[in-house]
């Protein structure tokens, strides 16, 4: 009996020997040497995880930095200038240059601008409410104001304005990251160039209806009249599905288009209050920012 459990010992501790030195030997022929420069850019990225940049985290981030010659296609949005510019000196590459973005929100009806038709009681979430319904309000591409960005933004830049029921982002905290843009159900949320001293002209609607049914819904909707399109001189405004987009990467902040917009629909941001001209007729006055 005692023989039987020594020989057993002795099996079982020379089975472990071999089979330590077999797994050593493969962890040597299969072993990866990770390069020193993903540490090195990993501590200069701000360690947000937020997916900003198109990649799983800050790591894959890093990673993918030291395997490119040329990072003009890479882009952490939360790092800022001067951390991008030491990243890219970490690595011995030019820093590319990119205008600041920030998210927008493209959606005006508030309680005000779009009354309250009916009553949403189920669960609090954008996506389950526009899986359910066209909205309170009836617009079928409205903002539902649940909150659905406000809990996907890791940099606290956006709440719901208990007013106007829509979501307010802040200038100085959204890091343009997108992960509001993707969190909303409705595509209301976009990413659009900051601009000089953050001054913007957009669209502030998406909804696609013909004049009549949208304006029943929202006062302040695009009822896809062209007018905007044809006094913009820089060709900055295009029409298509009944709903006029201002490309912020033509559009100049000449100002034309918003005088001549007869519902209100296209917002200004943080520009000076216009200069009163005689004979102007008052206008009936729509909020500056949602």
């Amino acid at each position: 009996m005692n023989e039987t459990l020594v020989y057993a010992v002795i099996s079982l501790s020379a089975i472990g020997v071999i089979s330590a030195i077999i797994l050593y030997f493969v962890a040597q022929k299969f072993k990866v040497i990770e390069d020193p420069r993903i540490d090195i850019v990993a501590d200069l990225l701000p360690g947000a995880n937020c997916g900003g940049c198109g990649l799983a985290g800050c790591r894959a981030f890093a990673e993918e930095v030291v395997k490119r010659e040329d990072l003009s296609k890479l882009n952490c949005p939360v790092s800022g200038t001067e951390a991008t510019k030491q990243i890219a000196a970490a690595m011995g590459l030019e820093a590319p240059e990119k205008d600041p973005m920030i998210a927008v929100v493209r959606c005006n009806g508030s309680r005000v601008n779009a009354p309250q038709k009916v009553i949403y009681d189920s669960a609090a979430s954008c996506s389950f409410a526009h899986a359910l319904s066209a909205g309170e309000s009836g617009c079928p591409n409205g903002c539902l104001g649940l909150g659905d960005c406000v809990v996907s933004c890791k940099f606290d830049a956006i709440y719901i304005d208990e007013i106007t029921g829509l979501p307010v982002i802040s200038d100085e905290l959204c890091v343009a990251c997108g992960t509001c843009v993707t969190a909303c159900p409705r595509s209301i949320i976009e990413l659009r160039l900051k601009g000089k001293k953050d001054r913007r002209i957009y669209i502030s609607c998406i909804n696609t209806e013909k004049g009549g049914p949208a304006k029943k819904n929202c006062s302040v909707a695009c009822i896809g009249c062209g007018k905007c399109m044809k006094e913009c001189p820089y060709e900055a405004i295009t029409l298509v599905n009944n709903l006029a987009y201002i490309d912020f990467n033509k559009c100049r902040l000449c100002r034309k288009c918003e005088p001549v917009c007869p519902t209100g629909s296209i917002l200004e941001t943080n520009f000076p209050a216009r200069k009163e001209k005689p004979g102007d007729t008052e206008k009936i006055p729509v909020s500056s920012e949602a």
